[in-house]
């Protein structure tokens, strides 16, 4: 019988794309057949993806689809979306990839389809078609039980500052209404409506699948299942998957630091004492919050690593990265980290993080302790994941949900304080040690026989059964 063919459709941003693109050489090395689908202002991003599976008995396929004349230029490339209207544009256009997708699925007639959650039109497709689809969020269980335990219950408060405890699940997990997700007025119609049909499609769709591992989150992965009652599939830490130095050097795109030289620095510092600061790809730093951080990294004990986008390199304040080289005390990125290299690396001991579940995976996978700073999306929910229930980090404090994806509004004390509190030698090292045995459960979790491993290998099965079931 022939291999079975998995189609994946990775969303146009980086947080989506890569453990996309991890995944699918995930399949790949497990005899599955399996193509990328994107479009072409976005396919150079995958190519190193599509290089890892060359001696691979099916190597990953690329099929170029692009959208409808007319849209601005370079909309889809990962590079450039960093703007609320750049999203919305291309959440608007993203319908007009259908026609093309659907052409595309007729003629090479693959037994899967996994989407991303901004597709949730590949759900029609898929019945079209008589095929399985798989929804990706790009989130773990945990955040999803949580939102949908949030979207059935309205708190009873006197305040948006006020902490109520989300009914219905396995811990008591405690919110305000300030850190959850406000999608009001004209110009988040667009985005609210996708959420409304990602919602809808997933609950159609065959099934779900996660970049997560049992053992991170395991009642979450039981409330799933069998509370919400939704058939899903966890197979990661996928970014495991990298190995070798090169392939953690440039995942995503190439590295904006010499990786000798950034590994250099890293060995000539003692196991555990440094600590690394990034908030991703999307999140905007605010000056005067730039200046914040750089203020309280300065006043930190600690030794740091810190990751700031091109675009913001002008707000470090003047002088504050000479002193740093000069005491050997900072290293400053600007632009492109090789993050899961650095998180690795046993002179980490600390993560300051806005929270995006690739980053609190790569984190856990690292086995550092994190600062958690949520800023949008469901960051809120991964944060308290962090801090509430693996215990391995701490919160920086009171910060609100942000609807244009700002960071802003957190002093240099509270940096200091929630960094002290993750390298310290009592509270900072007990988190260490359980972000450690998490980082030895990851590992396991991927090798064979391991329950990632195990759970793809179930996925593999149910996909051929549909398959068999079909041509019956």
């Amino acid at each position: 019988m022939a291999a079975c063919h998995v189609v994946f459709l990775p969303f146009m941003a980086y947080g989506h794309m890569i453990p996309m693109a991890d995944m699918a050489v995930l399949f790949a090395s497990r005899g599955l057949q399996t193509t990328i689908v994107t479009t072409s202002s976005s396919a150079h991003r995958l190519t190193k993806s599509i290089h890892k599976t060359a001696n691979f008995p099916h190597q990953i396929a690329l099929h170029i689809i692009d959208f409808k004349a007319g849209l601005p230029p370079g909309i889809d490339n990962p590079d450039h979306i960093i703007s609320n209207e750049h999203m919305y544009g291309l959440l608007e256009a993203i319908p007009t990839l259908q026609e093309p997708f659907e052409q595309f699925v007729e003629k090479s007639q693959p037994n899967c389809i996994v989407a991303d959650m901004f597709f949730p039109w590949t759900t029609e497709t898929a019945a079209r078609f008589n095929i399985p689809r798989i929804a990706f969020n790009g989130t773990g269980f945990f955040a999803l039980c949580v939102s949908d335990a949030v979207s059935r219950y309205q708190p009873t408060v006197s305040s948006d500052s006020e902490a109520f405890v989300v009914p219905h699940l396995p811990h008591d997990i405690e919110l305000t209404r300030k850190q959850l997700p406000r999608l009001e007025g004209e110009e988040f119609k667009v985005f609210l409506k996708t959420i409304i049909q990602a919602v809808e499609a997933e609950a159609k769709s065959y099934g779900v699948i996660f970049n997560s591992f049992y053992e991170l989150e395991p009642e979450y992965v039981h409330h799933y299942r069998e509370v919400l009652k939704r058939k899903s599939w966890h197979v990661g830490p996928v970014s495991l998957c990298n190995k070798s130095t090169e392939d953690k050097l440039e995942r995503g795109k190439k590295s904006a630091v010499d990786e000798h030289g950034c590994l250099e620095w890293l060995e000539s510092k003692p196991a555990g004492s440094v600590v690394y600061v990034s908030f991703g790809s999307i999140v905007k730093v605010t000056g005067s919050q730039v200046y914040e951080i750089a203020i309280g990294l300065e006043g930190c004990d600690e030794s740091f690593v810190w990751v700031i986008r091109n675009d913001q390199e002008a707000l470090i304040p003047e002088g504050f990265e000479a002193r740093m080289e000069a005491k050997g005390k900072g290293l400053i990125i600007k632009g492109w980290a090789p993050q899961v290299l650095i998180l690795e690396h046993e002179s980490v001991g600390g993560f300051v993080t806005h929270c995006g579940w690739n980053s609190v995976l790569e984190g856990v996978s690292g086995g550092v302790a994190m600062v958690a700073w949520p800023i949008m999306a469901e960051q809120f929910y991964n944060a308290k994941l962090v801090t509430d229930v693996l215990r391995i980090g701490v919160s920086i404090g009171d910060v609100e949900w942000s609807a244009d994806s700002t960071c802003e509004g957190v002093t240099r004390e509270a940096i200091e304080r929630a960094v002290a509190r993750v390298m310290g030698a009592e509270e900072g090292e007990d988190m260490r040690k359980r972000a450690r045995e998490l980082k030895e459960k990851a590992n396991k979790a991927v090798e064979k026989g391991g329950s990632s491993y195990s759970d793809l290998t179930t996925f593999i099965e149910n996909i051929k059964e549909f398959r068999e079931n079909t041509t019956k």
